[in-house]
């Protein structure tokens, strides 16, 4: 239509046009006679144009699109879809038009005046409508990140919808009418400049913040952390409400032409949404270190979740980018995760510290390795998604080494063997491994078991450090123990299994045993099962001694942390003491009293206060759980062979 008043009125015609822009209310008229149906229509077209039309000048500040104009709004968008159509009737071949050219063209100038005031008035309409839905959206978008609960973020979704239908309904009538005109630049350019401002400011007001990959590799630790932060805040309200609503709104906006609505989204959030997606392969490329996995993992599984979403909205070949830069932070992430969990293996086995922990207490490096695996294991999925092509290699020496058919040893006092040599025997029956093979299964549950042989066997080598063999056979009962406790406390258990669970229980009971054997072998071996009057003040002495020594001997160390095997090593040494104590005790008692010896000084426990003492020593707990004996002292009696 605008080619068809792209040439000037001729100079003739010039009073003519300047009589209808002084009074461009007037239409141009011709004599009824004269009048085809073509020019009526005409006529009538812009007169209802013109009354309507004139209304709503640039001086008009209210909004044509108000809760109480839409019968207004209406009118104004029939008028001049009508008007339109009677320009193109007009000038079509069929028309018959009885004017002369020059009133023709005078008339379709007056026209082409008035849709041209029409459509400018549309653009601005439709800038207005694009802000309140964007005001609509935004509102939506911040009661969304500040629900608590999912329950009132779907109540704030209810809320919204129905106010952002009406508003998407008002902007499609704007689109096609002004499309419909031949105004589908102007339409699309206010469009994209309203609608790729809104996101670019959405995303920011949702706390992220565009960055380089240079920027990201300066930032430091706590930097990165709060970036990553505010990224998985972000990234989901941006793809499942700010993309979605903008791919929604393009669809019903734009439904008459597909080349018009994927041009709009993909002009308004390819960018942005490309930016956010390298966001976690920048984050994947700084720096790493075992702490940074949970994190590399969070972005991780949050982007296999948006990955739906990705896939949907930016189908289009013009947003293939956004798919690409989805899929290529996926494989960073999975391929840093990999190298992070083995560098986590790798400080594990080279971790040098020499000082034996006091008490024979809980490593601090079983600590940490059990926390984390515990941490670990809430990453299931994504784990066994990013290792399923990379199956667990290991050492088949190594392996051999513990899956051999070899059983604990029986007796752990002969030849005072010390807990490496049994360790070294770790039964692994129903292990996914098997010795003839060095590649393991794929899932999980496999690395964590194989991580936590990998801790056993470091601390099999710790308990080397102590010079008494008790104290390193209580080291490991301790932190076999703590490894079980928090594996069947957490989601280790499922990936370990009750097999597995067993298996260990009974090996901590078997080092608990063996402290017990150690430790009050000595006390024991001082009651005699027989003695003679002459005797006995010497025996008695001696078992006093005896149990002296041994409690200040253990005055610092840690008898057993978890409950259960604590009861169950105090009964231990209980049995081996109290009974044997009590028979001489009895029997010896009238011969030390006949003898004059029958003094405190001579028999100073009796077989309560024996049963007493023991259980002080194996009751009481510090902060982390652990019991220590009361007595002060060092005893050096149970020095182990190095």
């Amino acid at each position: 239509m605008r080619s068809l008043l792209s040439s000037s009125p001729s100079p003739q015609d010039g009073p003519q046009l300047h009589h209808l822009h002084r009074n461009h209310r007037r239409p141009v008229e011709l004599s009824p006679s004269r009048q085809t149906f073509s020019d009526r229509m005409m006529e009538d077209s812009i007169a209802a144009a013109e009354e309507v039309i004139s209304k709503w000048g640039p001086e008009v500040e209210a909004p044509l699109f108000s809760g109480n104009g839409r019968a207004e709004a209406d009118r104004f968008l029939r008028v001049a879809s009508d008007l339109h159509r009677s320009m193109l009737f007009f000038t079509s071949p069929s028309a018959n038009s009885a004017a002369s050219p020059a009133t023709r063209s005078a008339v379709l100038f007056r026209a082409q005046s008035l849709l041209s005031a029409a459509m400018r008035r549309l653009e601005r309409e439709l800038h207005l409508l694009l802000s309140d839905h964007c005001r609509l959206l935004d509102s939506h978008c911040s009661s969304s990140s500040d629900a608590s609960t999912i329950e009132d973020a779907a109540e704030s979704i209810t809320e919204m919808e129905s106010a952002l239908d009406v508003v998407m309904r008002d902007l499609r009538a704007v689109a096609e009418a002004m499309i419909s005109a031949g105004y589908t630049k102007e339409c699309v350019r206010v469009y994209k400049t309203v609608s790729k401002s809104f996101i670019d400011k959405s995303i920011r007001r949702l706390g992220f913040e565009r960055l380089t990959q240079s920027q990201v590799q300066k930032l430091d630790g706590s930097a990165l952390e709060s970036r990553i932060r505010a990224w998985l805040a972000a990234a989901p309200i941006a793809f499942r409400i700010l993309f979605s609503r903008e791919r929604l709104l393009c669809d019903r906006i734009f439904a008459g032409s597909d080349a018009v609505r994927e041009s709009c989204f993909a002009d308004v959030a390819r960018d942005a949404a490309a930016a956010l997606l390298a966001f976690p392969e920048s984050a994947a490329r700084s720096k790493r270190s075992p702490e940074k996995l949970f994190r590399i993992l969070d972005l991780y599984d949050t982007l296999v979740e948006l990955w739906p979403d990705i896939e949907s909205l930016f189908i289009f070949e013009s947003t293939a980018a956004v798919r690409s830069q989805a899929v290529v932070s996926l494989l960073r992430l999975a391929e840093v995760a990999r190298s992070t969990l083995a560098d986590f293996e790798a400080a594990i086995e080279r971790d040098a510290s020499r000082s034996p922990v006091p008490g024979g207490d809980v490593h601090p490096l079983t600590r940490y390795v059990m926390n984390y695996l515990v941490f670990l294991a809430d990453y299931e999925l994504a784990l066994d998604d990013i290792f399923a092509d990379f199956p667990l290699q290991t050492p088949s020496p190594l392996l051999d080494s513990f899956f051999e058919a070899a059983a604990v040893a029986t007796s752990p006092t002969s030849s005072h063997s010390s807990p490496s040599s049994a360790s070294t025997t770790i039964s692994f029956e129903g292990s996914p491994w098997s010795s003839s093979s060095s590649a393991a299964a794929r899932s999980i549950s496999d690395r964590i078991a194989w991580l936590v042989l990998v801790l056993i066997c470091k601390l099999d080598g710790k308990a080397e450090l102590y010079r008494e063999a008790a104290l390193s056979y209580l080291f490991l009962a301790n932190n076999i123990q703590y490894i079980l406790r928090k594996v069947k406390e957490s989601g280790l258990g499922p990936h370990l299994g009750d097999e597995w669970v067993a298996r260990h229980g009974a090996k901590a009971r078997h080092y608990a045993a063996s402290y017990v054997q150690l430790a009050w072998a000595k006390v024991a071996a001082a009651i005699p099962a027989d003695v003679s009057g002459m005797e006995a003040e010497e025996r008695m002495r001696g078992i006093n001694a005896a149990l002296e020594a041994e409690c200040r001997g253990q005055a610092g160390w840690v008898v057993v942390s978890d409950g259960g095997l604590r009861e169950e090593v105090r009964e231990a040494v209980a049995e081996m003491v109290v009974p044997a104590y009590r028979v001489f005790y009895e029997r010896c008692r009238p011969m030390l009293r006949d003898s004059g010896a029958g003094s405190t000084a001579v028999v100073r426990f009796s077989p309560e206060d024996v049963s007493n003492h023991l259980n002080g020593i194996f009751s009481g707990s510090t902060g982390s759980g652990s019991s220590r004996n009361r007595v002060s002292g060092s005893s050096k009696d149970s020095n182990r062979s190095q």
